[in-house]
């Protein structure tokens, strides 16, 4: 079964996904700091790390981003929309 390590970053809104991403692209922020400032998710306390996990462990669009051959590893993608708000992600490993 495939599986993938990733952590991310999850806002209430498209405009601060847009622009916490801007800040990481141009290097004003590390995803570390980033996720402990802003993201919504608990994982946000341990820098946005989720870990490893399987196909099927979360909401369909993040699996759809993570597990997708065309989503290059360690650049930050997103913001992808959830029923739990707008992610920036950055898949670490995939297999």
């Amino acid at each position: 079964m495939a599986s993938a390590t990733a952590r991310h970053i999850l806002v209430r809104n498209k405009k601060l996904a847009q622009q916490i991403k801007e800040e990481l692209i141009e290097g004003e922020i590390l995803f570390e700091k980033a996720a402990k400032k802003y993201s919504k998710c608990p994982s946000g306390k341990r820098k946005g790390f989720l870990g490893s996990f399987f196909k099927g462990d979360m909401v369909k669009e993040f699996d759809e981003v993570v597990f997708s051959k065309n989503t290059p590893l360690n650049k930050v993608v997103g913001p992808v929309k959830t029923e739990f708000g707008f992610h920036l992600i950055e898949v670490l490993a995939r297999n």
